[in-house]
């Protein structure tokens, strides 16, 4: 079922979806390929153990407690959900537990995150709001700690005998035993303590709002008041019995939440208030308390162009800026920074030469053919890192950097990696274009088994570098495509910035495969703004996030016809989802000429509507820059459709608003422009479930429609 707008005004059509492949629904069944998989590994700093959740099937959705011995290989669940609960392991989570899981993407149930102590000897989790605690060593049994919920949140202090949790908008801890005290709270509905803001969890990776001394004694806690912000509300149109959600959304131009960092101690001591100038720094990046260095804190400008590292002294809170960073468009924050080295030395990372390198007190230690894309962690006098090299974005690979040894890669396998240290251990985890799914292993050590399902896609890719910009570009063809036969072409991207489509991992193209398979070339690359190709590739999109992006797909498309010339140039549709969706709307807007028809997935049409860090990163402030804001909106080109378009969006999603969908609607009824729109009732940003499942096939039978192909079902 879709509504449909035209210039006489809103009307239903039903069309049907082609059920014969079990594709899409396997796909949203398994979550994407995804559960069954070892994720979340923490590794012990002797290297003996290493803990991971994982589901028992790839069809389970939910996960459980798992530790690795390395020593031995042996696998061993800790913790059961559905043993500890049974049947209300999934039951409803608490409000502020919904908000960090849609933060963290995350779709699981059960056991989807946990904390430990510093030794990693126990870990501490909550299911559906209530508290567990469960000894990793053999023969312990996890057992509730009973205290007042809903908890969600809970962290071990680093000597494991009290664990610190947010319980609604309150700070709290108990000991394992359930005696609990309120550390931080007040009486303002407003204000929370302990958890960390929207915009931190959206947009500055900061998931978390407390951090415990090294000897346990106190917590770094951020205090946030959201009173400033301006209020949305999200109802739910199919249950107008329930009243709107209220949920402060701080959009581009508009009041931040006022966050403020403190310590505060478990002794009964007084409340320190850490200092630094939150007028020039307004936003509280990151916090980090070693247990080898002093108190950190991590701050960021309006604009964005300056970053502060500051250490703090948690006893009176006076800080000191240890670096300082500017650039003229924006300061990247990057994963795992800042952290201590041993020897007192400060690790971060910074643009510099034109690639983002591994900085040491300041100074860049790693090559400039290297993009550092996260730091793992340290290890005596080394530290673990995350890069590609610039000449080759579709592989990322594990590097150690020593004093001694400079940078060594530690991964061989071409292929997408990423890491996990615990001293010398390093775990690591690996996808590629050979096989399914990823394989997770300890350096020289036992692989963790993965229960993932195989999907039964099987990619056929050609990677390729087009045009005048090496786009890095990737087309899918039919299995036994007959290259005399044209093929309507489907451009399948992101994008956008911080996320690649183009890599050499297989699960990145099940469903492009799955759509070629149906009878299309399918074309995805990753252009300007997109990671991995270093600083002026990023920062090219300054004050314009739609023109390079938008030509750099029209000149992916021409490059790979060029190279498959049976794909047909005059059947040419694009579909993407949220900043991909955005770039469908202006492909089939602004170029007509090359685009037939497009899907727009929960896109922002009005760069107004989105958040602040987001948006002023790139467009600077509305109020400053309204031409800017306007060039880069959908809305104002409603007029120029001439294509079919499709409109999909999450009725109660709370990070891209459906006002952004329905604006656009407006406006192209307002000038006659026919269009559809298939609202997703109950779905966020995250399309799950039964309205996944059946998406794809909905996707796929628009396109056919619109490009006038013939229905083989």
């Amino acid at each position: 079922m879709a509504y449909v707008a035209g210039g006489t005004g809103l009307f239903i059509t039903a069309y049907h979806a082609p059920m014969a492949d079990l594709f899409p629904q396997r796909y949203a069944r398994t979550q994407r390929f995804t559960l069954g998989q070892p994720r979340d590994l923490l590794v012990a700093p002797d290297g003996a153990r290493v803990t991971f959740l994982r589901s028992n099937a790839g069809d389970d959705p939910v996960t459980r407690l798992w530790v690795l011995d390395v020593p031995t290989g042996e696998e061993r669940m800790v913790a059961d959900p559905v043993r500890l609960l049974g049947e209300d392991e999934g039951g409803e989570a608490a409000a502020e537990e919904r908000a960090r899981r849609e933060r963290a993407r995350e779709r699981a149930r059960g056991i989807v995150a946990c904390a430990t102590d510093r030794d990693v000897r126990t870990a501490v989790f909550s299911v559906s709001g209530r508290l567990f605690v469960a000894g990793l060593e053999p023969g312990e049994e996890p057992r509730e700690i009973p205290v007042a919920g809903p908890v969600f949140d809970p962290r071990l202090d680093p000597e494991g005998q009290r664990v610190g949790f947010l319980c609604e908008r309150s700070l709290c801890v108990s000991d394992l035993e359930g005696r609990s005290v309120v550390v931080a709270s007040e009486d303002d509905e407003n204000v929370s303590w302990g958890a960390a803001e929207f915009i931190a969890a959206e947009e500055m990776g900061r998931s978390r709002g407390f951090w415990w001394s090294p000897d346990g004694s106190s917590m770094a806690a951020c205090r946030v008041d959201v009173s400033s912000v301006e209020r949305r509300y999200i109802a739910d149109p199919a249950n107008p019995d329930l009243p709107p959600v209220e949920v402060r959304y701080p959009a581009a131009g508009t009041a931040n939440a006022d966050v403020t960092l403190h310590v505060l101690r478990l002794d009964g001591g007084p409340r320190v208030d850490v200092d630094w100038d939150r007028s020039a720094f307004e936003y509280l990046a990151a916090v980090e308390w070693p247990a080898d260095g002093p108190l950190l804190a991590v701050v960021q400008s309006r604009d964005q162009r300056r970053v502060r590292v500051l250490r703090v002294d948690d006893n009176d809170g006076r800080t000191d800026t240890i670096l300082d960073d500017l650039d003229d468009r924006w300061v990247e924050l990057v994963p795992g920074t800042p952290r201590w080295l041993e020897g007192g030395h400060l690790v971060t990372c910074a643009d510099r030469g034109g690639a983002r390198r591994l900085l040491m007190d300041g100074d860049p230690v790693t090559p400039p053919r290297l993009q550092v894309r996260a730091v793992v962690g340290t290890q005596e006098a080394g530290v673990v890192f995350l890069a590609n090299e610039l000449a080759e974005p579709t592989e990322l690979h594990v590097w150690r950097w020593s004093q001694v040894g400079g940078s060594e890669r530690l991964t061989d396998e071409s292929g997408v990696h990423a890491a996990e240290i615990g001293g010398v251990t390093v775990v690591v985890r690996s996808a590629s274009m050979d096989r399914d799914g990823s394989v997770t292993r300890v350096l020289g050590g036992p692989t963790i088994a993965s229960v993932a399902e195989s999907p039964a896609v099987r990619p056929n890719v050609t990677l390729l570098r087009g045009g005048e910009r090496a786009l890095a570009t990737a087309v899918l063809l039919p299995d036994g495509a007959d290259p005399s036969v044209k093929l309507p072409v489907l451009l399948d991207p992101y994008g956008g910035p911080h996320f690649q489509r183009v890599t050499k991992s297989r699960s990145q193209f099940l469903v492009s495969q799955w759509f070629a398979d149906q009878g299309f070339a399918v074309v995805v690359c990753d252009g300007r703004g997109t990671p991995g190709r270093g600083s002026e590739w990023e920062r090219a999109i300054h004050l314009d996030v739609a023109g390079p992006v938008l030509e750099d797909q029209v000149d992916a498309l021409h490059a790979a016809a060029d190279r498959f010339p049976h794909m047909d140039l005059d059947r040419v549709a694009i579909r993407g989802w949220s900043f991909g969706g955005e770039l469908a709307a202006f492909a089939v807007m602004r170029r007509p000429d090359v685009f037939h028809a497009a899907i727009a997935g929960a896109p922002v049409t009005d760069q107004r509507l989105y958040d602040t860090h987001y948006t002023e990163r790139y467009l600077g402030l509305p109020a400053s820059n309204p031409d800017v804001y306007d060039r880069n909106s959908v809305i104002p080109d409603a007029e120029k459709l001439e294509r079919p378009l499709l409109l999909i969006h999450g009725l109660v999603d709370d990070n891209v608003l459906v006002a952004n969908t329905l604006q656009l609607s407006s406006a192209l009824l307002a000038v006659g422009r026919m269009h559809r729109v298939l609202p997703l009732s109950g779905a966020t940003h995250m399309a799950a479930g039964a309205i996944e499942e059946n998406l794809l096939s909905l996707e796929l039978t628009f396109l056919r429609e619109a490009l006038g192909l013939e229905d083989n079902d």
